[in-house]
């Protein structure tokens, strides 16, 4: 069964679809006068019960199945979201060009048994006047932040929205985007979000490019041109485990593998602090291999979590 209602959140129209039959029924409140979608959908959003588990599921695409497939297996409910949201554009990048087919992702959705899907449209998410953001200040400045003023702002923003209205138990992301899963855990720690986060490994191509809705810009060329960044991570990591420490040496070996390929135009390579994201020198612990990389009209990003 698939049905499409909206639901008045704070007084703003939210769009969600219901993806399949829900059975039992949740228990709705006495008087409400709503379709049956929205009942269903203001009854999940409200936590009913105390025996459920409710998983979200961050931004899907085809790649983020996987992630589909691990909420199932940790809770009862699954909600993904499908948002492009445009507080996370610059104005020079690419939101109107992004790649969206919500029919084909829906299908995709039900085929997996997800109940419910939340695709808000840009006005019911920022209503006019909206003055209020959030941004997690020192996690932002550095890798894609320093390119990006304002993307992680955007970021932030728009999933402390997103917690409010699903109000999941969990919430799954993508580890690819390593930024950005550390800066919505530092937001849910600073204001007590009551929210578990959890990172899903990157998920990858079978030659090893990870997984992007970006990679749809790539061209033949490009396409191969790109399996260089993840097999430059392959080599520092293996140069890691013969001994090497030294931040100079993985930067050299990794930047030196990326400029041999003649598409590649390299954003960044930078060695930091797992949790902080602080630049290292030498890694003691867990450290971040991360790196950004142009490929005509795409921008890849690729990491690797490192450890001695």
């Amino acid at each position: 069964m698939r049905m499409e209602a909206t639901l008045h959140h704070s007084n703003t129209p939210i769009c969600f679809r219901v993806c399949r039959s829900l059975s039992p029924y949740p228990p709705c409140a006495s008087g409400a006068r709503a379709s049956a979608g929205i009942l269903i959908a203001s009854c999940w959003f409200r936590r009913w019960g105390s025996c459920t588990r409710d998983i979200y599921v961050w931004c899907a695409t085809p790649k983020d199945l996987c992630l589909v497939r691990d909420a199932k297996r940790r809770g009862d409910r699954v909600v993904v979201s499908i948002f492009v949201n445009p507080k996370q554009f610059g104005p020079t990048e690419d939101f109107a060009a992004y790649p969206r087919d919500l029919e084909r992702d829906v299908g995709l959705l039900e085929k997996e048994g997800v109940d419910i899907l939340f695709h808000p449209s840009v006005e019911g998410m920022y209503p006019a006047g909206a003055q209020t953001h959030i941004e997690v200040e020192k996690l932002s400045l550095s890798l894609c932040g320093a390119a990006r003023p304002g993307h992680f702002r955007g970021v932030a923003t728009v999933v402390a929205k997103l917690f409010n209205i699903v109000r999941p138990h969990v919430a799954i992301f993508g580890e690819k985007d390593y930024q950005q899963l550390q800066v919505i855990r530092r937001m849910v720690r600073d204001l007590s979000m009551d929210v578990e986060i959890v990172g899903h490994p990157t998920i990858r191509e079978a030659d090893g490019l990870a997984m992007s809705s970006r990679n749809a810009y790539l061209t033949p060329e490009e396409r191969l041109a790109a399996v260089c960044l993840s097999r430059s991570l392959c080599k520092a990591e293996r140069l890691l485990r013969r001994g090497e420490t030294s931040a100079q040496a993985l930067l050299s070996l990794v930047r030196g593998e990326l400029e041999r390929e003649p598409l590649a135009r390299v954003e960044y390579v930078k060695l930091c602090d797992a949790e902080t994201l602080e630049d290292m020198d030498r890694i003691a612990d867990l450290a971040l291999l991360a790196l950004a990389v142009r490929f005509g009209k795409a921008r890849l990003i690729d990491n690797r979590v490192l450890s001695r």
